[in-house]
């Protein structure tokens, strides 16, 4: 098994979902970050928060795996907590996750879109805006994140 495949497993069997584990340098620190999102949904149909001590205690979970199957050669230190309200949406499973969200989306043609997720279907992306719906090739996309309106 790989190292994101065990960190998968371990925060799976905490009722969350893994949704990006990325190695950043920041103040001259280098920092593998483990993000997570709830497994469980409200009664509204939001995704429900994750608790502190579910971060503590995943991070307790984790440091031992990283110990014996370090991510990188070097110092590094383990940070685990929430990708954010606003995130980049590196892949197809990001959108999946950030269906009913705001997004924002560069398209390689530097086309760009704000809108609702409102699907993925495959390889497909749908989008409300304007009242109207917008389907985006995945493949066309340059760059997309979640936003929040303040």
């Amino acid at each position: 098994m790989s190292l994101e495949s065990d960190i998968k497993s371990l925060v799976e069997s905490l009722d969350l979902e893994l949704y990006d584990t990325a190695v950043v340098n920041e103040n001259d620190e280098t920092i593998y970050r483990v993000s997570v999102v709830s497994g469980k949904t409200t009664e509204d149909g939001k995704k429900a928060g994750v608790s502190m001590d579910s971060y503590v205690e995943l991070t307790h979970l984790i440091s031992p795996l990283l110990d014996v199957t370090p991510p990188l050669s070097g110092e590094y230190r383990l940070e685990v907590g929430s990708p954010g309200i606003e995130r980049k949406l590196n892949n197809i499973g990001h959108f999946k996750k950030s269906i009913g969200e705001d997004v924002s989306i560069l398209m390689s043609n530097k086309e760009k879109y704000k809108g609702k997720l409102l699907r993925v279907e495959g390889n497909k992306i749908f989008l409300e805006v304007n009242a109207e719906e917008v389907e985006i090739d995945y493949s066309e996309i340059s760059k997309a994140k979640t936003y929040f309106e303040w």
